[in-house]
């Protein structure tokens, strides 16, 4: 047997068993494998990276380190040492240093980012101005751990921005900076674990389809939990999947026995984010049945959809806000994250409520911070359980991460016209309308599409563009794995499994958001002449049961 038929094999023995991301890399192999002639390019439309990236902040980000190392050469300069830089006189020296070098590249911006601290938050120039120049330079370990005093300000006004509307709440949101949203996710339920809130065979909820992961570590033999998946099912009349969830699934929620729910809004894979009507009946469930409820809400496609409202917003009393720069900006490499609580919450609340036992348990595991572990709020005790607690002091990102946070969210609020916001958004639908058109299809518009991905049901295709037997035939006789592999085989096209991300069966996700433009259109009209070729042998089979 050849190379390439051990690889087909081992895909199809695998198909269903493991992450669709790890079958994604075999698919990768496999087309490249079948590709040595270099007849095709690999379009790998499975990761979620994007292929753009926000330039303006980076530029700032690096003119501005080199105001930061030259304070630090004014210090203390000695052949490759420098020192550490000083606070007072900064501002003065900033001033001065960005008049001299108002050609940088992204000096503009970088003048925008300092005047909106001191004008719009009234931050103390030396302050300011000091923390982002000693931040840049990383010589202190993160100070509060939790999150820089100035930063978190900023990056909270870009949160209200992007997730609340404008419309920000009485209290505050306390905000711990972190390595990307996957992070987060792992802190969250570590620190939900760590505290007795959640127990081995709880039962929690999740919104599916959704991002591996959600799938994936609940079942860990550290959580074991009981999963109840609410589905996004609904169809409209003309039996369509809109990926918005049915009143019935939401009304599971009312089972006052599942104590936590996840959710990706907008969707991954569809993408999609939440409609009002089911936010309003979320929280009617919470107000009138389930006010415990633990909600963490991963907003990442936020930006893509207009208007968009976190359940941060809407109730922020029950839900962990956790965020990622990663797609908008371009940033997928920095790992930048963040974990948002609002200041009046539940999980305090519940750990106030919690028997002496489990308390005890956790003035134990705290004690090392604090005469009195039980003041502890949880978002620092988040903190705390992302460095094993005894290494509490080392806890934190790295400050020339939270600097470059800072500087894209301020990238973000000064950009008054949302001209790059407007840029993003209007790529993915361009790609989104070229994938359509290669595949003979029109995009329906759909005010709650992030379009960042989309997830193609081919079973339903089949159906509707031409028949029920046909549907029926492509079900009884393939996988969708078959479809995947002639893809990557054939054509050196890689999509990932939809179903992997507890999707319909026969669904595809696609990635409109890492590839060139051109892609698409390639990617659409090979999809549809794949299609074809079944509907050719399903014909011919047909035609010999006749004969």
């Amino acid at each position: 047997m050849d190379k390439m038929s051990l690889q087909r094999e081992e895909i199809e023995k695998v198909y269903g068993k493991i992450s669709p991301f790890e079958l994604k890399d075999k698919l990768i192999s496999l087309a490249a494998e079948s590709n040595k002639s270099g007849t095709h390019s690999l379009l790998d439309a499975g990761r979620g990276n994007p292929n753009w990236i926000a330039a303006t902040p980076r530029e700032a980000f690096f003119t501005f380190g080199q105001f930061a190392v030259s304070e630090s050469r004014r210090v203390w300069n000695e052949g490759d040492l420098g020192g550490m830089p000083e606070k007072e006189g900064i501002a003065q020296r900033f001033k001065q240093y960005i008049n001299k070098n108002s050609s940088a590249p992204g000096a503009e911006h970088l003048k925008r980012i300092i005047n909106y601290g001191i004008t719009m938050k009234g931050f103390d120039p030396d302050e300011w101005i000091y923390e982002l120049a000693d931040g840049i330079i990383g010589d202190n370990y993160p100070m509060p751990d939790r999150m820089l005093r100035h930063i978190e300000k900023v990056v909270n006004d870009y949160l209200i921005q992007e997730l609340c509307y404008n419309e920000p709440l009485e209290g505050m949101f306390r905000t711990f900076a972190v390595e990307g949203a996957t992070a987060g996710m792992c802190y969250v339920f570590d620190s939900l674990i760590a505290n007795n809130m959640l127990s081995k065979g709880d039962k929690i909820a999740i919104m599916t389809p959704v991002f591996t992961p959600y799938l994936e570590i609940p079942h860990l033999p550290r959580y074991s939990f009981e999963v109840v998946n609410i589905s996004a099912n609904e169809v409209d009349e003309q039996g369509n999947r809109t990926w918005q969830y049915p009143d019935s699934e939401i009304e599971k929620l009312r089972d006052k026995s599942i104590k936590a729910l996840c959710i990706v809004n907008p969707s991954n894979p569809p993408s999609v984010a939440m409609k009002p009507e089911s936010v309003k009946l979320l929280k009617n469930i919470v107000d009138q049945d389930n006010p415990d409820l633990m909600i963490i809400s991963d907003d990442v496609y936020s930006t893509f959809v207009d208007g968009f409202r976190s359940l941060m917003a809407d109730l922020p009393y029950n839900t962990i806000g956790v965020y990622s720069y990663s797609k908008y900006f371009g940033v997928t490499g920095w790992r930048l994250g963040t974990i948002a609580i609002y200041e009046d919450n539940v999980f305090d609340k519940l750990l106030k409520e919690q028997d002496e036992d489990k308390k005890e348990r956790a003035r134990r595991r705290y004690s090392g911070l604090s005469t009195n572990p039980d003041r502890i709020k949880f978002v620092d005790r988040i903190v705390a359980d992302s460095r094993q607690v005894a290494l509490n002091h080392t806890a934190g990102l790295s400050t020339p991460q939270q600097v470059q946070m800072a500087f894209f969210s301020l990238f973000a609020i000064t950009d008054r016209e949302n001209k790059y916001k407007n840029l993003t958004k209007n790529i993915c639908r361009r790609r989104q309308k070229l994938l359509f058109e290669g595949l003979g299809l029109e995009v329906k518009k759909d005010q709650y599409s992030a379009a960042y991905y989309t997830q193609f049901d081919l079973l339903q295709w089949a159906s509707q563009n031409y028949s029920e037997d046909f549907a029926k035939y492509l079900k009884d006789n393939y996988k969708t794995v078959d479809i995947l592999i002639r893809l990557a085989e054939h054509s050196s096209i890689v999509l990932l499994d939809g179903n992997g991300f507890n999707g319909p069966e026969w669904s595809v996700r696609i990635s409109l958001a890492n590839l060139c433009d051109e892609s698409y259109s390639k990617i659409g009209k090979v999809l549809h002449d794949v299609m074809e070729g079944y509907v050719e042998e399903w014909t011919e089979n047909y035609k010999l049961r006749i004969s």
